[in-house]
């Protein structure tokens, strides 16, 4: 049960891609509002999933993952019944903030209920079913709305949660144990506040001005944001004084490499642009079913079940660089690929050998990155901050992913111009591919100066006579 509140949110953040052309169609939704319907679930998940974490330490993890089950089965009824673009918006911003009520309950639970030789097992279980939902959210999309069960169309990707969140609830109310902690601090609520404050006013902006031509209401927030990061990092400052618990601790910033790692965190999960982008265009530019695109990512899914599978054999030979060697394997996949389609003739299919080939590659890379780059940033935790830098880690994976559908995005929406040619789609697409390797490529640098720099403070160490 508890590993439902790991499938649902990524499912319901990589499903909507498939659907994207028939919202597009069936609402009228502009580029940007396309856009705030994925960034906008994602950017809200990343803001409060830390403090989702906190409330199920202060009112037990039960209580709390119920309440979210049945804020997300609101939530997707509301998307599923959407009549505008703003009341989808609307419902994919509390789904987003269901989801991160009701996600983090999992991991926390399963830390308190199994011992301590069972809990690797059961955190296996936890990671896979996480890479589950990306894998089969594509393909499932695609089957479901092809099905058009009882003439829903793309509704039916969002009313699909509810007879699952029914038979959670139903049947976790008896069996579902309750934790929580026992020495829990209280929630930092200005620390919430202002952390959404400057997402909110960093991504908005991002979405909309290239569609509305930047007016000067999104260069204000724009230039508000950073302003309100600082507020919120002395606010956080002011509160380790004083003894309290901050929703980031400032002390984090003195581990050896941490900083940098979080970075390349924020550089990383771009790569979420890729789904939505590839979806467009097969559909909008090649003209194939929503099954027929969700069918596609199958070598991308079927590389990230396999990149795990390689990862103990190339840690052993590469170590600590190891994330760094799953992130060149993307970037190497997303400028094959932005190769493939520049080369296709107009409004013609890529050489599919060489799609298959950069999607398997760009999933090989995601599979061996993702656990390994999450580990290698959690282990430069200082003691007692493991819990706090995972939490932060998830919120990181997630704002990358909401930037990076804002910024890429909004690069793909731009050279595809209103009339959405598959010449300009293929173009734009192209462009887009080479903007997710150029940020991938960044992240492994800054992964591997991470490492660097974390060697150097263990050489350092060592060489100490004092210690």
């Amino acid at each position: 049960m508890l590993l439902v509140g790991a499938f649902l949110p990524p499912l319901d953040f990589f499903i909507v891609n498939v659907a994207l052309p028939s919202i597009r169609s069936g609402l009228g939704a502009d580029p940007a509002e396309v856009q705030l319907v994925i960034s906008g679930y994602a950017a809200v998940y990343a803001v409060f999933l830390i403090t989702g974490g906190r409330l199920g330490d202060l009112l037990g993890r039960k209580r709390v993952f119920l309440a979210g089950l049945v804020g997300f089965g609101l939530a997707s009824t509301l998307c599923g019944v959407a009549s505008s673009p703003a009341m989808l918006i609307a419902g994919r911003l509390l789904q987003g903030l269901s989801a991160a009520i009701m996600a983090p309950q999992g991991l926390a639970s399963i830390q308190a209920l199994f011992p301590e030789r069972e809990r690797a097992r059961a955190l296996s279980m936890y990671g896979a079913t996480i890479g589950l939902a990306a894998i089969v959210a594509q393909a499932f999309g695609g089957l479901l709305i092809a099905a058009n069960l009882g003439d829903l169309q793309w509704r039916i990707i969002f009313l699909i949660n509810l007879p699952i969140v029914a038979i959670v609830f139903l049947v976790g109310i008896p069996l579902l144990p309750d934790t929580r902690s026992p020495h829990a601090a209280r929630l930092d609520w200005m620390g919430v506040l202002l952390c959404a404050l400057t997402l909110g006013l960093l991504v908005v902006p991002l979405v909309k001005g290239p569609e509305d031509g930047w007016p000067w209401w999104t260069c204000l927030m724009l230039i508000a944001s950073p302003l309100f990061a600082m507020a919120f990092w002395r606010h956080e400052q002011r509160l380790t004084q004083r003894g309290a618990t901050p929703l980031v601790s400032p002390q984090l910033a003195c581990a050896p490499g941490l900083v940098v790692g979080l970075v390349g965190v924020l550089f990383f999960y771009v790569v979420s642009a890729f789904f939505l982008t590839f979806s467009i265009y097969l559909q909008e530019a090649i003209g194939m079913s929503a099954l027929a695109t969700g069918l596609m990512f199958i070598p991308c899914g079927l590389g990230f079940f396999l990149g795990p599978l390689m990862t103990p054999a190339a840690a052993r030979r590469f170590g600590r660089w190891t994330p760094v060697l799953g992130m060149s394997l993307e970037v190497i996949g997303a400028l094959l690929l932005s190769a493939v389609v520049a080369m296709a003739a107009d409004g013609q299919a890529p050489v599919l050998a060489g799609v298959i080939v950069a999607l398997g590659l760009i999933g090989v890379g995601q599979g061996i990155a993702v656990p390994t780059l999450v580990r290698s940033v959690i282990e430069r935790a200082p003691a007692g901050g493991s819990g706090m830098v995972a939490g932060i880690v998830n919120s990181a994976l997630q704002i990358s992913a909401a930037l990076g559908v804002a910024i890429i995005g909004s690069v793909f929406f731009s050279l595809a111009g209103r009339s959405h040619t598959p010449s300009s789609l293929a173009h734009a697409l192209s462009w887009a591919m080479l903007c997710v390797a150029a940020s991938l490529a960044v992240a492994a640098l800054l992964v591997a100066l991470s490492a660097h720099t974390q060697q150097d403070a263990v050489t350092a160490v060592n060489s100490d006579p004092s210690t």
